[in-house]
């Protein structure tokens, strides 16, 4: 017996309206992407999902975390607004020009302070981080064919009980039967099945937005 509610349009907006509490910068930070980023801005997370990003950082106690893919900065507010005050999110952002708006938007919400984004590839920066296990949370919403180094660079360096999010492991299902010419959604396919069988965490797949994988380091 299926467990599964398909979502319409308007049960989709229901879930929204009453399960994410979008403030209005959230909701300016939304607009101005969309307006100004184009088709683009489906790279922006949903609002339900920050709402449960801040909920699961908030309910681990995180005091420490980093995220692979910036863009306009709605995903670092959410997380870095369940951090307490002397936290600390370093955010890996390869576009200069889309780091500068989200410092823009990170500042406006107060949250500066807390927050440092980091220009340049990903994997150069998270190879800069002290490797010692000194992280609670990690997100990775980059390019996909990186994501499966952006991992275990996390883990190396996630304390025990930490969690890493992965962001769009359903790729709008292209990873059911992934094309030979389509690398993200073969390398998300396989990352997949890799974390399937990773001993080395615990793990859970959620359908929420364009999928999440929840990480929990053993």
């Amino acid at each position: 017996m299926s467990k599964f509610t398909a979502l319409t349009d308007d049960l989709h907006a229901y879930l929204v309206d009453r399960g994410a509490r979008q403030d209005d910068l959230l909701a300016r930070l939304q607009e101005e992407t969309e307006r100004e980023e184009g088709d683009v801005a489906v790279m922006q997370i949903a609002p339900d999902q920050g709402a449960f990003m801040g909920l699961l950082t908030a309910a681990i106690g995180a005091r420490r975390a980093i995220e692979v893919g910036t863009f306009t900065g709605y995903s670092a507010i959410c997380i870095a607004r369940a951090l307490p005050e002397d936290g600390e999110l370093v955010c890996c952002e390869l576009d200069s020009d889309r780091a500068d708006v989200a410092r823009r938007w990170i500042a406006e919400a107060g949250l500066d302070d807390r927050v440092d984004v980091r220009v340049g590839p990903a994997s150069d920066t998270l190879r800069s981080l002290p490797d010692e296990e000194i992280f609670d949370l990690a997100f990775i919403d980059a390019d996909k064919p990186g994501y499966d180094d952006y991992y275990e660079q996390c883990l190396a360096r996630l304390r025990p009980g930490g969690l890493i999010l992965l962001d769009n492991v359903l790729l709008s299902g292209r990873v059911l039967d992934p094309p030979e010419d389509d690398d993200s959604a073969r390398a998300l396919a396989g990352l997949n099945d890799k974390l399937a069988a990773d001993d080395r965490v615990d793990l859970a797949m959620v359908g929420i937005a364009d999928g999440i994988t929840i990480a929990r380091k053993r």
